[in-house]
């Protein structure tokens, strides 16, 4: 018998063939449309939602968790704004990006297309259900969905939406997929099905993300986890610093571009590193710190070298003194995810030493690392921040979405 996975992934693919030629026009009329039916339906999104939150509270899940999870009014229709929003954006299906005459007259171009279909399995937000579906639909691929069962019923009930709104328009409703058997074998079965899937997203936390990495045979764009680290040089300015290490930390301590580590130069520490603890700490973040910093702060409790390699995703924070920008790079080097990394200083060598030599996704200068997001960055909506290498790096909005293709133009030539 087919399974589910096997079944909506054949769909997907059919879709993506009949979706690929379509304008866009076509696709913002659609993009125009699942906006609307959003508000629309808002009454039964929220009160599907509430299942999911209702089962979270019975399972004791953490307040964070519960958060993400949540929608309301006010979440759906900034969902349907944000869809709004991308309308305006570039399609870049399509775009040139390099033109060859040949002397025999073969004119060959090189331009974007979409990838095909996508696989997506995330966890707990059933905003990335949209997300993942209105930004896999503006670059004319298709999409197959896998939420995790703690968002179970507002997916079910988001995705119902979208296909509302899709069978308004010229798009096939099968380009958006869900799986909604929510065991961990469908998750495994995503992991093979090459068949169908071009490509699979895993955005969550590290656990998932390790698993879709270490066990998938479909190529994966990897959105890692976010232990960032700002360092503190000797000519840091106070002022910036402390603005920038509490945003950092306390704006939205739960994603993954918050900062998880602080390393301080040992001279700014003992002229400034009292106060700027204890304003972090009075922001209600517990220091967790080395020797010295133990030493100078009663209230700090001992790091050990777990902690450095901790993405908390809470009010905590490790703390290291280190000798120089260089011993911070190697302690960046070594601990970090390659996510958002950051440098407090005055000095331009030290900005460009920082900036050039850790490997990460985006590096910062006297800016919090808050700001790696695709939305921050003028992409819109992001499908998730990529900490690999190959084919996208760091927030991934439209163009990440889309692969090349040379089309070849010619009148009879043949090669000799």
């Amino acid at each position: 018998m087919t399974s589910e996975v096997q079944q909506k992934g054949k769909l997907a693919k059919a879709a993506s063939y009949i979706f690929n030629i379509k304008t866009t026009c076509e696709k913002n009329e659609a993009l125009t449309k699942i906006a609307e039916q959003l508000l629309i339906d808002q009454d039964t999104i929220i009160a599907e939602n509430a299942k999911d939150l209702a089962n979270g509270e019975k399972q004791g899940m953490p307040a964070s968790t519960l958060d993400r999870i949540m929608l309301n009014k006010e979440r759906v229709e900034a969902m349907s704004s944000a869809i709004h929003l991308l309308v305006e954006l570039n399609d870049p299906v399509g775009s040139l990006l390099e033109r060859i005459e040949k002397e025999n007259g073969l004119l060959i171009e090189k331009r974007l297309v979409p990838i095909g279909v996508i696989g997506m399995i995330y966890e707990a937000r059933p905003n990335v259900t949209v997300d993942a579906a209105t930004l896999s639909l503006k670059t004319g691929n298709a999409v197959i969905l896998r939420g995790s069962s703690s968002a179970k019923f507002s997916n079910v009930a988001l995705v119902a939406s979208i296909h509302r709104a899709l069978s308004k328009t010229s798009i096939p409703a099968d380009a958006v997929q869900l799986i909604e058997d929510t065991n961990r074998e469908t998750v495994k079965e995503l992991f093979h099905l090459k068949e169908y899937l071009d490509v699979l997203i895993p955005r969550g936390g590290k656990a998932l993300i390790d698993l879709v990495v270490n066990e998938a045979t479909v190529p994966v764009l990897e959105t890692g986890a976010g232990n960032c680290h700002i360092y503190v040089d000797q000519t840091a300015d106070y002022l910036k610093t402390e603005k920038i290490c509490i945003n950092a930390k306390t704006q939205r301590p739960s994603v993954c571009n918050a900062a998880e580590s602080l390393l301080i130069h040992p001279e700014w520490f003992h002229e400034h590193g009292k106060q700027l603890l204890s304003a972090i700490h009075q922001a209600g973040v517990t220091i967790i710190g080395d020797d010295t910093v133990c030493q100078a702060l009663d209230f700090a409790q001992l790091a050990t070298v777990e902690d450095y390699a901790t993405e908390y995703l809470d009010l905590k924070i490790s703390v290291k003194i280190v000798e120089n920008v260089y011993e911070a790079i190697e302690h960046i080097n070594k601990y970090g995810t390659n996510h958002s990394e950051a440098i407090m200083t005055e000095n331009q060598l030290a900005a460009d030493t920082f900036l050039h030599s850790v490997d990460a996704a985006a590096v910062y200068h006297n800016a919090s690392t808050r700001f790696t997001d695709g939305f921050e960055f003028g992409y819109g909506a992001e499908i998730g921040i990529s900490t690999q290498k190959l084919h996208a790096r760091g927030p991934m909005g439209l163009p990440a979405l889309t692969s090349t293709k040379y089309f070849i133009h010619g009148n009879g030539q043949i090669r000799e």
